[in-house]
């Protein structure tokens, strides 16, 4: 049998089924994670997709070969897993998921005890290798099934993050993708009014890869928030794990701004609170929290780093632009439901819109977005970021992450995708002006 090795990512496994991921790879995942890992006992679940039963049966039998008992969860969302893992003290955890990838994909997340995430840098390519060595072990002493459920004791822990005696009663939409987010909300009972946009669980993703960031799904959110007229409006992806926002207009609030206001309210309810931010856009993250009295570290980009940075540094928040958000107490892990709560306890405290909370924001930190340029292979991406150091060799020069490079009016970042062979650019500037100058600038020697 042979084992493609390119699933092996640096934050998961992920693969099209059943090309690159079956059941007999499923089987072999779990029993090299049960030797990397260890474990007594091992949280399973898998999200929405189709294909996740009978790939979550060939893991939990890989398992139980190994002598580790199961708790089953069934279906639940990234978040989920998290929790059931820190919260109960369980050895480790997987969800069979592929997040926001189209129908035809399929993967594992792999924790171990207290949630902490197996990545590439933290053991993911040595899962990887025992894989490929052929490994295999059948114990005389199965490991036990049982099946628990978690959604309650997950929304009261979210619930204890807001006070809803506090919450006024909105209008708002919600956009479930297609995943298990909306009945989530709905468990909550809020004094709010629900409107509706793809809210049944589907694994088979009708309208493609279930992800609020793709502009075609954005559109839709969008029409829908005006056609309804709600106070705002809300979405997540397919497991549920990244969280965005959109006023009452449908302009969708980018994640950078999000990670700036959420560190800015933890530090005014904490001065000196710690903020975890990554290095694509930083200065309203940076301003705001220091004007707010707290701490904010740059960090690089994706969750399995933010996390172990959180735990480092203790700190209260994390946030990326890319919509995923950690909290210290759900367990310094990202969250999609807790933002949302957040949100509606804020709007309501504060007597505002949506848009009047954000629009000082878009005006004082004009950004280009993260435009995506193709590459033929990964590795063309070296003497664009080299090119890119020796022409702006003046700035102040970061490799946190991809290269940034700071100027006192404008700022970029350029990264390569860990997962595809593309390039990313993120641009921010003193001015809408010199923000559109510079991105095309930089765009000029990327597609060059």
């Amino acid at each position: 049998m042979i084992i493609d090795p390119t699933i092996f990512r640096a934050y998961d496994i992920r693969g099209i089924f059943p090309e690159q991921i079956d059941p007999d790879v499923a089987y072999k995942i779990a029993q090299a994670y049960s030797k990397f890992v260890n474990p007594s006992t091992v949280v399973l679940g898998t999200d929405v997709r189709t294909s996740g039963p009978i790939l979550k049966e060939a893991v939990k039998q890989g398992l139980l070969d190994h002598g580790v008992d199961v708790i089953d969860v069934g279906v639940i969302t990234t978040d989920m897993l998290y929790f059931a893992v820190a919260n109960y003290g369980f050895d480790g955890g997987i969800i069979v998921s592929a997040s926001h990838n189209p129908r035809e994909f399929n993967g594992l997340k792999l924790v171990k005890k207290n949630a902490v995430p197996i990545s590439g840098d933290s053991g993911i390519y040595s899962i990887r290798d025992i894989v490929l060595s052929g490994y295999a072990l059948n114990q005389k002493d199965k490991g036990q099934v049982s099946e628990r459920e978690i959604t309650k004791d997950y929304i009261r822990k979210c619930l204890s993050f807001i006070d809803k005696s506090k919450l006024k009663r909105f209008k708002v939409l919600v956009n479930g993708m297609f995943g298990p987010a909306v009945q989530n909300v709905e468990k909550m009972e809020l004094p709010i009014d629900l409107v509706y946009l793809n809210e049944v669980p589907d694994g088979t993703f009708p309208k493609g890869a279930p992800d609020p960031l793709l502009d075609e799904n954005r559109k839709e959110t969008i029409e829908a928030i005006k056609r309804e007229v709600v106070d705002f409006g809300v979405a997540w992806d397919a497991d549920a794990d990244r969280f965005f926002l959109f006023d009452e207009t449908g302009r969708w609030i980018p994640g950078y701004y999000l990670t700036a206001f959420f560190g800015e309210f933890y530090c005014q309810r904490k001065p000196g609170a710690k903020i975890i931010y990554d290095p694509r856009l930083t200065w309203a993250t940076i301003e705001e929290v220091k004007d707010s009295g707290g701490f904010s570290l740059v960090n690089k980009a994706g969750h399995s780093f933010i996390k172990e940075r959180m735990r480092k540094e203790d700190a209260d928040f994390g946030g990326e632009m890319s919509g995923h958000y950690y909290f210290k107490d759900f367990f310094y892990c990202d969250n999609g439901l807790i933002p949302f709560l957040l949100i509606l306890q804020i709007v309501s405290e504060s007597g505002k819109k949506v848009s009047e909370l954000f629009d000082p924001y878009f005006s004082k930190y004009p950004i280009s977005g993260e435009i995506n340029s193709n590459l033929s292979s990964l590795e063309l991406s070296d003497p664009i970021l080299k090119k890119i150091a020796e022409d702006y060799s003046d700035a102040k020069i970061d490799m946190t992450d991809g290269i940034s490079i700071e100027y006192s009016d404008w700022r970029a970042n350029i990264r390569p995708s860990n997962t595809q062979p593309l390039i990313r650019l993120n641009v921010e500037a003193k001015t809408e002006e010199l923000m559109k100058q510079k991105t095309e600038e930089l765009l000029a020697i990327i597609r060059k």
